[in-house]
């Protein structure tokens, strides 16, 4: 569990929670439970690394405020709009005998004694969190999945994750799906041997050449009708004038 110390702060007005923030600490409150809401200041430093994780939201903290210690859960965090670091955090007091329903992020593990991975399949991630029902003196901060043994079309649903005690999913009416190992979507096509390749090269150089051969030909002989065409045209040119001269007269 992770401790971390905490000060009151009565001021709440928005030049106070800036000037707060300018010396590295994040306004925050505490509520839940019997007693006030309580406006705190916490460290940045402190918390740098676990708001970063994905399961920050479900992780059970204890917070030191003026010697007196409390497990909370962090509920929401708020982030500037530009900088995108955290300006507010929402505490909760951890009752004990009530019960919570959290997301719990979905941690998968043993991938390489997965037969169905190791043959090429792909891990199709369904659910990379689970909403739960959780009693505030248990809960879990991650829900572990083994996939040893796992082949290709193998579907892991939720009555086959073990759960802490007394841990259950928010949705009962059905056997949901958390993750399958589906077949590859793309299949490799098996390199062609040295020697096909070779050959593949050598046809494709000749069928080049003999097409260079042919258009070389075709050319010639279209230059030879041209010029033939040419002459034909001349001829008649001279003949058309000739038959148009009027006769001298005498």
């Amino acid at each position: 569990m992770n401790n971390f110390k905490a000060e009151k702060r009565e001021n709440t007005k928005t030049g106070y929670t800036n000037s707060l923030r300018a010396k590295g600490l994040i306004p925050a409150i505490l509520y839940g439970g019997k007693l006030p809401n309580e406006n705190i200041s916490v460290v940045k430093k402190q918390f740098q690394n676990i708001l970063d994780s994905e399961a920050f939201l479900s992780s059970v903290l204890e917070i030191e405020i003026n010697g007196k210690k409390e497990k909370v859960l962090p509920r929401e965090v708020s982030y500037h709009a530009v900088s995108d670091e955290p300006i507010h955090i929402d505490f909760m007091r951890i009752v004990s005998g009530t019960k919570i329903i959290l997301e719990i992020p979905v941690r998968f593990i043993n991938q390489s004694e997965s037969p169905g991975l190791k043959r090429g399949g792909v891990l199709n991630i369904v659910r990379r969190k689970i909403e739960l029902n959780c009693p505030a003196d248990n809960i879990p901060k991650e829900i572990v999945i083994d996939l040893s043994g796992t082949d290709i079309g193998t579907s892991i649903k939720i009555s086959a994750v073990k759960l802490p005690e007394n841990v259950i999913p928010t949705i009962t009416d059905r056997d949901f799906v958390v993750a399958t190992v589906a077949a590859p979507t793309v299949i490799k096509e098996p390199e062609k041997p040295a020697e096909a390749a070779a050959e593949g090269a050598d046809g494709e150089a000749t069928a080049q050449t003999e097409g260079a051969e042919v258009k070389a030909e075709q050319g010639k002989d279209g230059d030879a009708a041209k010029k033939d065409e040419k002459q034909k045209d001349a001829g008649g040119d001279k003949k058309s004038q000739a038959e148009k001269k009027p006769a001298e007269k005498k």
